[in-house]
């Protein structure tokens, strides 16, 4: 039986739920031979240690018993214990926190993270961290960094390294702009009117800001073509802002609420000059013989697989040498805490393969 500990960082909605995911799956686990325990669970001041794993009563145990930490106590700790396999799960949104990813492989722990930041620092950060991976021989998983639990990140890395050249990737990279252009396209709505709804079923940002200005679709643009051992920086990225400057530079959320009907007219002229089977997209996109790398609103036809996207789905098109103008095409669910939260546990799953 191959046992494997994991420290988890970050018990917000993914967090929680991929503590729930583990503990339900420990059948599934056992079936291949495995034994994955969480003794660890932090957020960013707390943290619960129960060295044989935390168990279903986590939720209360944390709040009883909790103690404040430093991350180097919780190495310390870690190395004094002699666990062989010991992977860092990290379930922030923290870029601080990844100030801590070397000192962690340094101190032999894998490290598998939904968080996005590592893979978009400066270049060089980058290639540095890579390089202290190699020296220690430790893994670095972030499937869920690109399309939640979709095989994304997977299926482009194994293209690549399969000697496949990659000639363009493409798609709808967000979860909420794609609701909120499937929704704008279809419906009788206002622009402001679809973002509202957006907000209300969770799907946007506290700050709908955030979406709307497609920095979350360059950062997952840049990872993609990093898979691709391309050398670019986020700066690289030509992003289609879609909230003008004056509304981007109030701080307040509720002003811009209040304000975000002035989009109303330029976006109801966009829908205007759609032909019948056409609909706004918002996308990513990589031309890699270029090297351009856009995130832009564009017009696609509704029996595209662009096209005729649905709901909140994030698609990804894949086009290769091989597959010619036929993309590679993977589409689902590219958004949420229970998705995200398996494709965490799967990428548990390929490192204890793989280890």
């Amino acid at each position: 039986m191959k046992k494997i500990q994991l420290i988890l960082f970050g018990i917000g909605k993914v967090g929680s739920t991929f503590i729930n995911q583990i503990i339900q799956a420990q059948e599934v686990f056992k079936q291949q031979n495995l034994e994955i325990e969480i003794p660890i669970i932090l957020n960013s001041s707390t943290a619960f240690v129960k060295d044989e794993g935390i168990g279903e009563n986590w939720k209360a145990n944390f709040e009883d018993f909790g103690i404040p930490y430093q991350v180097e106590e919780i190495i310390d700790y870690v190395n004094s214990k002699n666990w062989k396999n010991v992977v860092a799960i990290d379930a922030t949104a923290s870029a601080d926190f990844v100030n801590n990813y070397t000192n962690l492989v340094e101190n032999a722990f894998h490290i598998i993270a939904a968080n996005k930041v590592a893979n978009t620092l400066a270049y060089d950060e980058y290639a540095f961290f890579r390089e202290v991976l190699k020296e220690h021989k430790k893994h670095f998983l972030y499937e869920t960094n690109v399309g939640a639990g979709l095989p994304v990140v997977e299926t482009l890395k194994n293209l690549h390294l399969s000697g496949e050249k990659v000639t363009k990737i493409r798609g709808v990279f967000s979860g909420s702009l794609s609701y909120i252009f499937n929704t704008f396209s279809e419906e009788n709505k206002n622009f402001s009117e679809v973002v509202a709804l957006a907000e209300s079923k969770g799907y946007t940002e506290p700050d709908p800001r955030v979406d709307l200005s497609g920095t979350d679709v360059a950062r997952k643009l840049l990872i993609l073509g990093r898979e691709l051992q391309l050398s670019y920086n986020l700066e690289d990225v030509v992003v289609k802002n879609l909230v003008p400057a004056y509304l981007t530079e109030t701080n307040s959320v509720t002003a811009f609420q209040e304000q975000i009907t002035d989009l109303d007219e330029e976006f109801q002229l966009l829908k205007s000059e759609l032909k019948e089977n056409e609909v706004l997209r918002y996308i990513g996109e990589l031309d890699v013989e270029d090297e351009v790398l856009e995130v832009k609103l564009v017009k696609a036809q509704k029996e595209n697989p662009l096209g005729a996207l649905q709901g909140a789905d994030s698609l990804f098109e894949i086009y290769t040498e091989s597959y010619g103008t036929q993309p590679l095409v993977i589409q689902g669910a590219g958004a949420g805490a229970a998705v995200t939260a398996r494709g965490l546990v799967s990428d548990v799953i390929k490192l204890a393969e793989r280890i």
